[in-house]
């Protein structure tokens, strides 16, 4: 029986004990080689663009001579205005990179010793930063699956029997109930991997072909193979992509080869993270975790190491965020992401 990939040694070349000695100029020496590699590391005004600069003596500031504004290495990132050590963040990035299912920020606040608002907030920012730096602009092709499910459903049941009544109606199901649709292509033929190569997340408030219609109008291309369950809100989809279904009720994998296991493979993944980590998603930042899921999927092949320096890239490139400055002040998303066809 072949190795898992997780077990090699080729997934670990993330050292955490080497992370967790880096001193205050080694963290923020390694966030300057991310945020201006084009420089390798030279500050770059991020107001104007400018190369000249001052140095300011005993900060980690500098002082635009075109300008005339002061920035930081974190200026203008989601680490604007941050109050715990750079190294504090480069941890908590090779923390975060390092689990398979997620975590939790009960845990994270644990491992630095922060408060637990703190890791809550430091947690979403990466999310942010996954999901702000996602590619929407490729189309799928190939062979694609489309799926979905529900999550944030569950409806205490009364204690008598006869006082409980039938949850399977629309109008006795719990009003936050939502649906997350996911999308995976798989690797083509040929190459060294199996599975699927990319995962996108959506999130509707019920399945229905008007929303799926628009999604996959808007990353699968025309002509693609495309496998899914035997739900009516995927019946559209013949008009454009070579469907193939399979019925779950008789079957996991049809006579004619269409099955919807990459998606499962997501679900399960997401399940796990949801029970065992997180516990309760407020509805408002669903999709803040499902991408995230998303992403782990995507790079459950690549090393840790890889992940860690990916992950740390996306933040540097990720714009501050208004949602996550001031989280615990009040100000809050007031509006979920949810994808619809109106």
């Amino acid at each position: 029986m072949a190795q898992h990939f997780l077990l090699s040694s080729q997934a670990k070349t993330l050292n955490l004990l080497k992370i967790a000695k880096y001193t205050e100029k080694q963290a923020e020496s390694y966030f300057r080689k991310l945020r201006w590699a084009n420089t390798n590391g030279k500050p770059v005004c991020p107001r104007c663009g400018s190369l000249k600069h001052y140095d300011l003596k005993g900060r980690s500031v500098w002082k635009c001579k075109e300008c005339h504004k002061q920035f930081s290495v974190t200026s203008g990132t989601l680490f604007a205005g941050h109050k715990l050590p750079l190294r504090t963040y480069l941890f908590a990035i090779a923390l975060f990179s390092n689990e398979a299912k997620g975590m939790s920020a009960l845990k994270l606040s644990r491992d630095l010793k922060v408060q637990y608002k703190t890791a809550f907030v430091l947690l979403h920012k990466i999310r942010e930063a996954l999901l702000e730096t996602r590619d929407e602009e490729t189309l799928m092709n190939g062979t694609c699956e489309i799926d979905g499910a529900y999550v944030n459903g569950y409806v205490r049941p009364e204690n008598k029997k006869e006082d409980r009544i039938d949850r399977r109606l629309y109008e006795n199901q719990n009003p936050k109930k939502r649906c997350i649709i996911v999308v995976r292509q798989r690797y083509g033929k040929g190459t060294e991997y199996v599975g699927s190569k990319r995962t996108l997340t959506f999130i509707l408030k019920n399945e229905n072909s008007k929303d799926i219609m628009k999604i996959a109008n808007n990353i699968i291309e025309k002509g693609s193979e495309v496998h899914a369950d035997e739900s009516d809100a995927y019946n559209p989809l013949h008009a454009k992509y070579n469907m193939k279904r399979v019925n779950h009720s008789v079957e996991y994998y049809s006579e004619e080869g269409a099955c919807s296991n990459q998606a499962e493979s997501y679900f399960a993944r997401f399940r796990r993270f949801q029970e065992g980590q997180i516990h309760k998603m407020d509805n408002l930042y669903l999709l803040n975790y499902a991408n995230e899921m998303a992403y782990r999927e995507d790079t459950r092949r690549m090393s840790n190491g890889e992940i860690f320096n990916d992950i740390s890239e996306k933040c540097m490139k990720t714009l501050q965020s208004n949602e996550w400055t001031g989280y615990w002040q009040g100000n809050h998303r007031v509006s979920e992401r949810l994808e619809s066809a109106a």
